[in-house]
């Protein structure tokens, strides 16, 4: 047989690093020695799978008799995805079972990849169609379903489910050749499956990757050209961009000497500068007429753009997180200078990470106020009760969806 496709083969790689060691897709460089469509191939296939791992695992529960180990699992979990979605019968199949001759676990399984792949291209696709969106894992779904009710889950879930476009913000002015629909708060929407690197004004810095929700809590600090603005989590940098190109004098702090290096890459690539402060948030000393606090979260906000999340833990961090968030915004207000203001964001969906900040930050520090928020882009329905923003993916159906985030502007006396 043939050596299988390269991006079918990382895909089966990271479906057993998401679902068996229970790692994010962003650790690990799996993709990296890939030619660059095999790396969006790949990319697509994964998230594909993870996104319709409920659809697949009922599908081939009708024909196995008891769950296979779980890289023969996986094997079968993309062939199942990718033949039910189109794919042509006789490349997936010969591709899987040859990706389960190549390992010495799996290599006794293929016959039962290549039957079991047979009877799914001739009878999974009708199935298919009648199969449910897929659900989040309980240990998440129950807490949304708590905050927000079973039909907007449900909702949230299709939005999931259906992935996310590419959204971009522009430095400056319209790039010529690069297309795509302006959303009403000033993100650029690019339409179809496209190579970011490839586009039009990339590497010459004229925009970069961000969701719609993300390039929010930047614009609610207004007119920052001449103000001294801390990015507090900066990483992986799209708000220190924002700033930089408003004017900002821009200082950049991160823990992650890393994710604090790919924030250099993209100043440098768009031209801008910030100064680069690699260090722990909360010991961070200084005076800012404004701080920008995009706390790290449990991210369940970005789903539908990172559809291992769901998968790749079960919660267990989220009480720890909630703690760091608050402890975060406390010395944030330190760093304020009087009549300053301050953002706090998270993207997620867990009102303990949004809202409750909020409301319990107040009941900490009678000086604190949650200011007004006029822009002409709000819409009524992200109004939270205590004067901060709500964002959901099932949001802006008709135009793709956003990611979840929670925002609100702050000042104390």
């Amino acid at each position: 047989m043939s050596a299988p496709s390269p991006a079918r083969l990382a895909a089966v790689d990271l479906l057993d690093q998401v679902l068996e060691r229970g790692l994010p897709l962003s650790q690990g460089n799996r993709l990296a020695a890939l030619e660059p469509a095999d790396r969006a191939a790949a990319g697509r296939l994964t998230a594909e799978v993870l996104r319709n791992l409920e659809r697949a695992d009922k599908i081939l529960k009708g024909y196995l008799r008891k769950t296979p180990e779980p890289r023969v699992m996986n094997i079968l979990r993309l062939g199942c995805v990718e033949l039910c979605m189109g794919g042509a019968a006789h490349g997936v199949v010969s591709d899987c079972v040859e990706i389960a001759a190549r390992g010495k676990a799996t290599e006794g399984a293929k016959g039962l990849v290549n039957a079991v792949l047979r009877k799914v291209a001739a009878e999974g696709p009708e199935i298919w169609g009648k199969l449910r969106v897929p659900r989040l894992p309980k240990w998440l779904r129950k807490p949304l379903v708590d905050a927000w009710g079973p039909q907007v889950v449900a909702e949230m879930e299709r939005a999931h489910w259906n992935g996310a476009p590419v959204d971009v913000t522009l430095k400056g002015a319209p790039v010529e050749g690069l297309e795509g629909v302006t959303l009403p708060t000033g993100s650029l929407r690019l339409e179809g499956p496209v190579q970011v690197r490839a586009l039009p004004g990339f590497e010459a810095g004229d925009w970069w990757v961000q969701d719609a929700a993300a390039a929010l809590p930047v614009k609610l600090l207004g007119d920052v050209a001449g103000l001294d603005v801390l990015d507090m989590c900066a990483a992986p940098g799209g708000k220190t961009l924002q700033l930089a190109a408003a004017g900002a004098n821009v200082t950049a702090l991160d823990l992650s000497e890393a994710r604090m290096e790919r924030v250099k890459e993209n100043l440098d690539r768009c031209g801008l500068k910030a100064t680069l402060v690699v260090g722990d948030a909360l010991e961070h000393k200084g005076a800012y007429d404004a701080i920008l606090l995009d706390a790290p979260c449990s991210a369940t906000g970005t789903i539908r753009r990172h559809p291992d999340l769901p998968h790749a833990h079960q919660g267990e961090k989220i009480s720890e997180l909630i703690g760091l968030q608050a402890w975060m915004l406390d010395h944030a207000l330190t760093l304020l200078k009087p009549g300053g203001k301050l953002v706090f964001a998270t993207c997620s969906l867990i009102p303990d990470e949004g809202e409750c900040q909020v409301e319990e930050a107040l009941a900490r520090h009678p000086g604190l106020k949650v200011l007004p928020l006029e822009q002409a882009w709000i819409e009524d329905r992200w109004r939270s009760e205590e004067g901060g923003l709500r964002l959901r993916p099932d949001y802006w159906p008709q135009r793709g969806g956003m990611d979840g985030f929670y925002m609100a502007l702050l000042s104390k006396d």
